[in-house]
């Protein structure tokens, strides 16, 4: 489609990409040009939604942008800059300050993969400026479309070195400019050409923009903006802008179709001469990017330089379609390589320890076994040359630790998803034989080429009948699936590399056309080198600034002198290009990508247009209906027989159900041990047995149907890994409403390798509800239910559809098969409930998946109906017998099916009587609830909103005329979600940030001591009598912990400094927080006093008159501060200078209700001295009992005339009563056990104690 380039420059500068249905207008915002100026202090605050470049939240340029059909859209007052029309645009961009959008002007088709997926090559580009015409008359001249591999003269890709000749004023582009129109991108406006052919839907008629896989899209950092914009739309919009081409997405790397004239074609089509296509295109990853001696190894991302994704495809006449992936990447380990004008000066640096290089190795290799499956590197690395066998040693040594292969015992290779071969090309190669003899290594990697297998669709023909007409439907259907990859790498992974993979490529072809009995005539395989030494050519251009050496083998078959001189040649140009050229190449790149420092994002906003999205959301409940249909699911483990295909499969899958239930609209039907799992069947899928039951699936099905009245079913999409197979039909009058069917595998067998155990999935959208299906066949055996677990998890995660989508990214999922979980119980016992029909108990003993299910360790939130049938496993063939071979397997319920979703409600769970296989077939009914969005009526309302919206804001759009640019064009969208409310705040300005006040709150509180208030409502806008400020006072410095036994600090008896003693009385306390003194000491023990009258009570600290321990808490941490009152009485300092002794549990003296004559009166609780003081008791707090009773000052004790106070006594004298318990003179009579009689358990809290002896 074309697209014009229209201009505007008054009353501000707008840009227009016009086609002739619709046009997309840019239109800069030049407020943001004076916030990014630093202008901020005016009552604004910019923010952007995204990071900048160097990881940093920077301003972003903003631009005004609007979508609309060309009829209401004034473009009267724009130009056109020039008569070129151009093909679309790369996005934006900012440079120097200035935001430039970026257009393809020139392009070439070069490829086509499909009918209608056309390929093609960017020659040329432009850069308009949005904020700035002093630009628009340069850059007339375009860059020569065909670069050579010299370097000008004046060195500007360096950066510097600016001559002679250069122009008064240079476009800030050039560069830009020179490294896009070099001829190695290529865009798409028919596919999406950054995934490969196996994982894009057939059914999308437009790009996806947002779909794309930003790996290898090398304009995401330029179209993000847009494609951020786009998904704002409505999806009528949407669509038209994917339509209308004026999005583009670009790789860069490699793309060319060959024609195979019918002649050299091993598939021909018949009478019609049709010609064949064999396509290659390559798509170079932009995550590290950069030139030969720039990038080397991997990052900590897990990305590695030089990563290549190389697909050869092939397609026939008569519809099939062929295709495998492989690739190639940089060593995945921290290295470098100095460049220097000499080979030998060219020194390797592995710059981190193999320690710090296993994560990102295990990134990068996980990335890869989750993108495409097992993996088999293939390193050509030399045995001779010190640096390349460093390398080699250290990647061994990384795989071999690597957790992809830890699956298995020790020492065993069956379960490790990461191979390698290692094989020495220029070794192999030197002799007589030449490069010739690097097809050796084709004995080593055959059997992992087996095991990949590879994708292959072909057209197939239905014939439906639907409202009494018959018609045909003509579509592809995928046959196999490619399920691992080869990842070839050298030094460089340019020559030797591209010369492996040729033979790799051959090698698939091959086993392609063996399996269908064909062979290919020599001139094919000339076109197929050819076509892969152009390829070889072109990233070695990229990377290394030359033509690959060896080229002249891989393309002819054998090195002539000419060739040998050609790779002199280039030699020479790369060690010139990589010395003196690359870092400015390096640089362009980097600003291509984003990744300079200070270079900002460009944001984009369509304040109408955002209003109306988000009214819609709001109100989808006038657009949307709901709709129920019926599912029937069903699984059957054949064990590998067939002859069951002649029998009736009606009580399977036409079940005597409700009539409501009869002819569902979507039909499951998945199979395991569809072949015999023998280890030549297990490495290689053959479609054959599927497609034979999906025959006899579908006339099954039909034969219903015509009995009921119903439309006839069409096989919808099928998938097979091995031996589970998994098949969906769907009635006729359906499938307008089905859309975006996909597929996918996941193999679970030796971990990975081989495809006897996996799970296959197929995916759709119902209307507007997402259904994805899942037949697995987990590990079998009685014990392993862990590795069933393991399994889930590996299918669950690593099962991937486009976009990244998982299983869990659906509405509803229904998983059926042979999942393998058994009984835990034995044989005898299992067979007697069997036999009785007590299902309750075994399913209560169902341990294996009801119990794992229960305890969260597989299958989480998914949900079973309950079982009503005997166990499904194992019978004798042919009858309703258990096993009564010599295995005596266990009757389990092997064959489940289980649902998620909160839109499904299952009707029917039963199995049926068919005995030709050693498992009982399963199906359980569904109803679904399905939303049907009315896009007629979204329109609709959409308009409305649209239309009233602008109305009240006026024409607010980019492509409007509005005379004066405003601040808050972006506050357009947004209004107060309540009256009396303030409008919501947007990304540039905040509605407490207006009049100038300053972002920080300038509200001081009313002094030091005071803080906001926790029980003030969170909402500042709700009334609440609660004060705004409360006061609480808080020790002006920490609290010093508590002298250590026996030192100075221990004697010391003046706290304060004072030389007075504690209050003892305390007064009520007031409303406001006590104040404690202003230098208060370290927090310590307090001898207690005695008090003035010793008749006065000391009531309990926690208000109880009786003395009932509590079970110790005592913690260390501090009490509240309070504030002591003055008291009229003082009691004498205390004179104890150490720590008193815990009480002795083995000598435990009586406390009588009543002091002895000869006693001192009791003192009042011992206390910290910041502890509070109280006069309510039902105020006090509850402190934790103390843990160690006081003995009495040692001045009042009676006097000892033999030795220590404590051993030396035959009596010793009784303890003081213990602080807090009211035992003090005047106290009442103690009931009940004494004190100080300890539980057994309180006394354990005494333990490693030690008894201090008073000091004399």
């Amino acid at each position: 489609m074309s697209i014009r380039v229209l201009i505007k420059d008054y009353p501000h500068r707008a840009i227009a990409l016009s086609t002739s249905t619709h046009a997309l207008v840019l239109r800069h915002s030049s407020t943001s040009t004076e916030l990014n100026n630093g202008n901020g202090g005016n009552g604004f605050n910019t923010s952007t939604t995204s990071l900048g470049s160097n990881g940093t939240a920077g301003s972003s340029a903003r631009c005004m942008v609007e979508f609309s059909p060309v009829d209401q859209v004034d473009l009267s007052d724009y130009r056109a800059l020039h008569s070129v029309h151009v093909y679309g645009t790369l996005g934006l961009i900012t440079v120097n300050g200035d935001i430039f959008l970026v257009v393809v002007n020139g392009s070439r088709k070069v490829a086509d993969v499909r009918v209608g997926e056309t390929v093609q090559r960017i020659h040329s580009v432009g850069f308009y400026c949005l904020n700035s015409s002093n630009y628009d008359s340069l850059l007339n001249d375009e860059v020569n479309p065909y670069p050579t591999d010299t370097i000008d003269d004046e060195g500007f890709e360096m950066g510097f070195g600016k001559g002679k000749g250069e122009s008064p004023m240079e476009h800030p582009c050039l560069a830009l400019k020179k490294l896009l129109s070099s001829g190695t991108f290529y865009y798409s406006s028919d596919f999406d050409m950054t995934r490969r052919l196996q994982e894009r839907s057939s059914d999308g008629a437009t790009v996806s923009i947002d779909s794309l896989d930003a790996g290898f899209l090398w304009n995401s950092y330029m179209i993000q903006p847009l494609v951020d914009f786009r998904s704002r739309l409505a999806l009528r919009e949407k669509q038209a802008l994917d339509a209308s081409g004026i999005l583009t997405s670009a790789i860069r790397g490699f793309a060319l179709t060959i024609t195979v004239p019918s002649s050299s074609s091993p598939i021909r089509a018949q009478r019609s001469g049709l010609p064949s296509f064999m396509t290659l295109i390559s798509r170079l990853s932009c995550r590290r990017a950069g030139t030969r001696f720039n990038a080397r190894g991997i990052d900590d991302d897990g990305a590695v330089a030089n990563f290549v994704e190389t697909e050869t495809i092939f397609t026939a006449p008569t519809g099939l379609c062929f295709s495998y992936t492989q690739v190639r990447g940089s060593v995945p380990l921290f290295w470098e390589q100095a460049t220097g004008l000499l080979p030998g000066q060219q020194k390797i640096t592995i710059t981190r320890s193999p320690e710090a290089t296993q994560p990102a190795f295990d990134k990068h290799f996980e990335g890869l076994e989750l993108s495409y499956g097992a993996i088999h590197v293939v390193n050509l690395l030399s045995n001779e040359k010190q640096n390349e066998i460093e390398l080699t040693r250290r990647y061994r040594s990384h795989i071999i630790n690597s957790p992809l292969n830890q699956g298995g015992e020790k020492g065993s290779h069956e379960h490790e998803l990461i191979q390698i071969t290692e094989y020495d090309f220029h070794a192999e190669t030197r002799g007589p034989g030449g490069y010739e003899m690097a097809s050796g290594i084709s004995r080593y990697i055959r059997p992992s080429a087996d095991s990949f297998a590879y994708y292959l669709s072909e057209e197939v023909e239905e014939h439906a009948r639907s409202n009494g007409q018959d018609y045909v439907i003509r579509r592809p259907t995928t046959i196999l699936q490619q399920e691992g990859v080869f990842r070839t790498n050298c030094l460089d992974c340019l020559d030797r590399t591209n010369l492996v993979q040729t033979i790799i490529s051959k090698m698939a072809l091959d086993l392609f056309l063996s399996h269908k009995g064909l062979s290919a005539s020599a001139d094919f395989w000339i076109r197929h080198s050819s076509m892969w030494a152009d390829n070889g050519d072109a990233l070695s251009r990229i990377y290394a600034g030359t033509g690959a050496l060896k080229s002249s083998f891989t393309r002819h078959g054998k090195m002539s002198l000419a060739g040998a001189l050609a790779d002199a040649r280039k030699s020479a140009t790369r060690m010139y290009i990589n010395n003196f050229a690359d870092k400015g190449r390096q640089n362009t790149i980097d600003m291509l990508l984003g990744r300079l420092m200070g270079q900002v994002p460009v944001h984009l906003y369509d304040p109408i247009n955002d209003y109306v999205m988000a009214e819609l959301s709001r109100r989808s409940v006038e657009f949307t209906q709901t709709e129920v249909i019926h599912i029937l699911a069903g699984t059957f483990n054949l064990n590998g027989k067939t002859h069951g295909i002649q029998e009736d499969l009606s009580p399977w899958l036409c079940p005597d159900v409700d009539p409501s239930q009869q002819c569902p609209e979507i039909v499951a039907v998945g199979f395991q041990e569809i072949v015999e799992l023998s280890p030549q069947q297990i490495m290689s899928t053959d479609p054959a047995r599927r497609q034979a039951w999906e025959a006899a699936v579908r006339n099954c099905l039909n034969e219903n149907a015509a009995r009921h009245g119903k439309e006839e079913y069409v096989l919808l999409r099928g998938g097979q890994l091995v031996g589970a197979s998994l098949s969906v039909f769907v009635r006729a009058n359906a499938l307008k409403l089905i859309k975006n069917v996909e597929g996918s595998l996941k193999k679970t067998g030796m971990s990975g390798m081989a495809g006897n155990k996996g799970a296959v999935a197929i995916r759709m959208e119902y209307a507007n509800t997402s259904i994805c299906f899942v037949t697995a066949h987990l590990a079998a055996g009685f014990a392993n239910y862990e590795e069933r677990n393991r399994d889930y998890k590996t299918i669950s995660h690593g099962l991937r559809f486009q976009r990244n989508r998982s299983i869990e990214d659906h509405d509803t999922v229904i998983w059926l098969g042979d999942f393998n979980y058994r009984i835990g119980l034995s044989n005898e016992k299992v067979q007697k409930l069997c036999h009785v029909g007590d299902l309750e108990t075994l399913y209560e003993n169902d341990q294996q998946l009801n119990l794992q299910m229960v305890a969260g360790l597989t299958f989480p939130y998914y949900s079973e109906a309950r079982i009503t049938f005997l166990p499904t496993y194992k019978y004798d063939l042919g009858t309703d017998t258990y096993d009564t071979s010599e295995k005596a397997r266990i009757p389990a319920w092997c064959d489940r099916i289980l649902r998620k979703g909160d839109n499904i409600r299952q009707i029917n769970y039963d199995c049926a009587p068919l005995r030709f296989s050693d498992h009982r077939p399963v199906y359980a009914t569904f109803q679904c609830l399905i939303s049907k969005i009315d896009e007629k009526k979204k329109e609709q309302l959409s308009q409305q909103l649209y239309e009233k919206r602008r109305e009240v804001v006026g024409d607010t759009r980019a492509g409007g005329d509005m005379a004066e640019e405003t601040d808050d064009e972006d506050l357009l969208g947004y209004e107060s979600v309540e009256p009396g409310l303030p409008p919501a705040s947007s990304d540039r300005r905040k509605w407490w940030l207006d009049n100038g006040l300053p972002a920080r709150s300038r509200v001081q509180p009313p002094s030091n001591d005071h803080f906001p208030n926790p029980k003030r409502p969170s909402n500042p806008f709700t009334p609440s009598p609660e004060p705004d400020w409360v006061e609480v006072k808080r020790m002006s410095e920490k609290p010093e912990p508590p002298p250590a036994r026996g030192t100075a600090r221990a004697h010391t008896v003046d706290f304060n400094g004072t030389g007075q003693s504690i209050p003892s009385s305390r007064t009520n306390s007031t409303t406001s927080v006590n104040q404690v003194n202003r230098n208060p000491s370290a927090r310590k023990l307090i001898v207690p006093p005695f008090p003035a009258q010793s008749s006065s009570n000391v009531p309990n600290l926690d208000g109880h008159d009786d003395l009932r321990r509590t079970a110790s808490s005592a913690s260390a941490r501090s009490l509240p501060d309070y504030v002591n009152r003055p008291s009229t009485q003082r009691a004498p300092p205390p004179n104890l200078n150490r720590k008193p002794a815990p009480p002795i549990p083995n000598k435990k003296p009586s406390l009588l209700s009543s002091l002895p004559p000869s006693s001192t009166p009791s003192p009042p609780p011992q206390r910290y001295k910041d502890e509070p003081r109280h006069s309510d008791a039902s105020t006090r707090p509850q402190p934790p009992p103390p843990r160690r009773s006081m003995a009495p000052p040692p001045s009042i004790r009676k006097p000892v005339n033999n030795g220590n106070l404590i051993d030396d006594m035959e009596e010793k004298p009784p303890l003081p009563p213990r602080t807090g318990t009211g035992l003090s003179a005047g106290s009442r009579e103690v009931r009940g056990r004494n004190l100080m009689d300890e539980e057994p358990d309180e006394l354990e809290s005494l333990k490693g104690w030690e008894v201090l002896r008073p000091v004399r």
